[in-house]
């Protein structure tokens, strides 16, 4: 199979291109290497593989470069995973999130229609399409807060709310997804990502908080907390993410003009400080100070994903603990200080 990937550089895509190749596949990249650890996933790839990989620096706003790499590619599939991934980016520069983000996911869907109509197209969508979620009841214990009405967590039927302009570009890309499934017929799917996290992940204080309060924590650095830190998340490890991608793959034809809601549900979620503070203190050996800060605008109390569809649908279920994944994490980080 012939793989095309999107920020195929970044933290999801060099983790799906090493899966990927690793299984005897072809893959291309596709990046402008414009995140920090670009260059170095790079070299982390090439140096693992010596056969199968085509690397193209392009940026998906760019419609002629995009068109003609695909073109040459001829895939089979394509993961649409390159983005602007910050809210408060998105917020100070909301014109260049709009062109990454929208712009960018129109073009993929252009090419993919113009050269190769039959390829299965997965687009890296996000929980924030359903915006701050300010009318659910929320209940809260020492450590957590938690739905009232969603034990089993938010389901795709739940109404969108694109709030922030990174909620609006990344929700316009969900819905032209979808839509192009249902007017033009090509094999997409929309996966809604909750909190991915693992290996080769270069998290920043914007985006990616469980590597960036590991790298922190490992370097010495600076923790804040916004808000009271009882905000939950559930967390997915890169790996099992992966592994849906390619089950995806696979039942793209049953599948297709479908979004799924991606997550690791109720059992592999954590609050972001209350509980995830006292787990990375255990692994670091020593407690970790932190400062805390207010509320930034649309951040969620609670999101925790409903993954039964994707459960039911794909036969897919989360494998890795967030205990297990955050200590490997940790390791990694541990052992690559030169990285950061």
């Amino acid at each position: 199979m012939n793989l095309f990937i999107t920020g195929g550089a970044g933290f999801i895509g060099c983790n799906s291109a090493d899966y990927f190749l690793r299984h005897g596949h072809q893959v291309t990249i596709y990046d402008n290497f414009s995140r920090k650890g670009g260059a170095s996933n790079l070299d982390w790839l090439q140096s693992h593989h010596e056969t199968g990989l085509t690397v193209v620096r392009g940026d998906v706003r760019d419609f002629a470069a995009l068109t003609a790499a695909m073109q040459a590619a001829t895939p089979d599939a394509v993961l649409h995973l390159a983005g602007q991934v910050a809210v408060t980016t998105s917020v100070m520069d909301p014109r260049t999130d709009f062109e990454i983000n929208a712009l960018g996911t129109f073009n993929v869907l252009e090419a993919v229609r113009a050269h190769c109509p039959q390829a299965a197209v997965l687009y890296a969508s996000t929980n924030k399409v359903y915006g701050g979620m300010e009318e659910l009841h929320i209940g809260e214990t020492p450590t957590r807060y938690e739905y009232t009405e969603y034990p089993a967590g938010i389901p795709e039927t739940y109404p969108l709310d694109f709030h922030s302009p990174y909620g609006c570009s990344k929700g316009a890309g969900d819905q032209y997804m979808l839509d192009y499934g249902r007017i033009y017929g090509l094999k997409t799917i929309v996966l809604r990502q909750s909190c991915i996290y693992g290996p080769r992940q270069f998290g920043v204080e914007d985006q990616g908080w469980v590597a960036h309060f590991i790298i922190a924590t490992v370097l010495g650095r600076p923790i804040t907390i916004y808000g009271d830190g009882k905000q939950v998340r559930d967390l997915l490890h890169v790996h099992d993410l992966v592994r849906l991608y390619e089950m995806a793959i696979e039942q793209a034809n049953t599948l297709a003009g479908q979004a799924f809601n991606v997550g690791g549900g109720p059992t592999h979620s954590l609050s972001i400080w209350a509980e995830f503070g006292p787990l990375l203190a255990e692994i670091h050996g020593t407690a970790v100070p932190v400062r805390y800060g207010a509320w930034r605008p649309g951040d969620q109390q609670v999101f925790i994903a409903d993954i039964h569809k994707a459960a039911a649908k794909l036969g897919w279920q989360p494998h890795l603990s967030p205990a297990e994944g955050i200590r490997q994490l940790y390791q990694w980080v541990a052992e690559n200080k030169g990285l950061f």
